[in-house]
């Protein structure tokens, strides 16, 4: 009707809540946050931030209590001082950025025994000074009878240098132009060589290297123009197919011999004997029978035991390394000793080895167990095959069939941040949590940090238990 009033205009629409949230500088600027920041770091800082500030764009937190959140979880993280402990979830066995191989029980152990004062470099039947590690030598030695005398450095890189300073410094080094590899965070093998005062002459080309090059490269001398040693690089991090071929040991000692040169063979990974699970990696006990002069490996990779590098073979060569001046540069503390001295003789296989022959089927039952204790908390996930790796330059290619936990990507930074910490494989747009480097006994921890991080993450599936009941055992 013409006399009733005009309709009230409508009601101004509610801004968003979420115009409110803080840009992330200024949540770490916040004087409730920027005393954490400098405790645990930016980058660690940084890292929390996004994630509440992800809850928050995502309506799961009030934009006000955006920065009371972020100081509680930076308040609960440990000072970057210290090392964190952290569960090993990637499925890579041997992680370098986790310190590689884990210890065992008894190398645990021996690292608090040897803590306060050891008989180091003591014979405590004479009370007189005895052999520096001399009970680790001794275990080698068990491991390798193949070897006359062994040495231990502080890593596989060392153990390289220390043999190319005391046996070819000012001198040459035959290698194959297909082992001139790259190991970790970009350090070279020419370069490292280099610093040994040794040149290499490479002999072959990228694909191909065959014995006629080393012969070739030696003839006219002996003992060649100016080459002190040959030198055969297992290219652990990296695998070459095809139109490809290299010269054995066996055959390469052959060349050594004949032209009174010692042969060194880095088999990388520290295999002590051949394992049939990994046929095409090299291993110690073989390459000092098929001639060998020395071997240097690495101690913390597929041995299982701490940082170290180790150099096993002749006598008199491995007694020009241990005479070198260097070589006191690069000896190892006691703890080391103490921890692969026990590594050595524990007659338990090592966390590595043990991690890297779980079965499919046992790692399937215990990512079905986890998804059971995550859905009975309201936690839904999926459960899908997931290949492991050994990790640490060994075995590249082969694969270690096994299973995970597949759970939302968003999840594994609070993982990372989470006590304990997690570190898990992002692939594919999913997080997954492969059990199979997490020692049984730490399940429930597992289960535990990954409920925590669902937490704080808002589109994490919520739903019952799954139909069926418990997996079967």
């Amino acid at each position: 009707m013409s006399g009733d009033p005009p309709p009230p205009p409508p009601a101004p629409a509610a801004p968003d809540p979420r115009r409110g949230i803080p840009p992330v500088d200024g949540v770490l600027r916040h004087p409730a946050v920027v005393d954490h920041v400098a405790l645990v770091g930016r980058q660690r800082a940084l890292g929390v931030a996004q994630a509440v500030l992800r809850q928050a764009r995502e309506g799961a937190l009030p934009p006000d209590d955006v920065v009371e959140e972020v100081a509680a979880r930076l308040g609960g993280l440990t000072a970057p001082a210290g090392t964190r402990p952290v569960l090993n979830a990637t499925g890579v066995v041997v992680h370098t950025n986790l310190g590689r191989a884990p210890l065992g029980a008894a190398a645990t152990q021996a690292l608090v025994d040897a803590a306060g004062y050891a008989d180091v470099e003591l014979d405590l039947a004479t009370g007189r000074r005895g052999r520096r590690g001399g009970d680790v030598v001794d275990a080698l030695l068990r491991a390798v009878p193949e070897a006359g005398d062994v040495l231990v450095v502080n890593n596989g890189a060392a153990a390289l240098l220390l043999a190319m300073t005391a046996l070819a410094a000012g001198r040459e080094v035959l290698v194959s132009r297909g082992e001139l590899v790259e190991i970790g965070d970009g350090f070279r093998l020419p370069d490292l060589v280099g610093s040994s005062g040794a040149r290499l002459l490479e002999v072959g080309t990228t694909n191909r290297t065959h014995r006629a090059d080393y012969e070739r490269a030696l003839a006219g001398s002996p003992a060649g123009p100016g080459v002190a040693a040959l030198l055969k690089v297992h290219p652990g991090n990296y695998r070459v197919t095809g139109f490809t071929s290299a010269v054995p040991v066996a055959d390469l000692a052959q060349v050594a011999r004949a032209a009174g040169l010692p042969l060194v063979v880095d088999t990388g990974s520290g295999l002590l004997e051949p394992d049939p699970a990994l046929p095409d990696e090299p291993d110690a006990r073989s390459a000092l029978r098929d001639g060998a002069g020395l071997v240097v490996a690495s101690a913390d990779k597929l041995l299982g035991g701490p940082q170290a590098g180790l150099v096993l073979g002749d006598a008199d060569l491995v007694g020009r390394l241990r005479r070198h001046p260097v070589a006191r540069a690069l000896r190892v503390d006691k703890l080391t000793l103490a921890a692969l001295g026990a590594t050595l003789r524990d007659p338990r296989p090592a966390p590595v080895t043990a991690a890297r022959r779980a079965g499919a089927e046992e790692l399937r039952e215990r990512v079905e167990a986890l998804r059971w204790t995550l859905a009975r908390h309201g936690l839904t996930a999926e459960a899908v095959p997931h290949d492991g790796r050994v990790g640490g330059g060994g075995a590249p290619g082969v694969p270690l069939p096994g299973w995970a936990l597949a759970l939302p990507e968003g999840l594994a930074g609070p993982l990372r941040l989470g006590d304990p910490a997690v570190l898990a494989r992002v692939h594919e747009g999913r997080c997954l949590v492969d059990p199979r480097c997490v020692p049984p006994a730490q399940d429930a921890a597992l289960a535990g940090a990954v409920l925590a991080a669902a937490g704080g993450v808002g589109d994490v599936t919520a739903g019952g238990p799954p139909a069926g009941g418990p997996p079967a055992r």
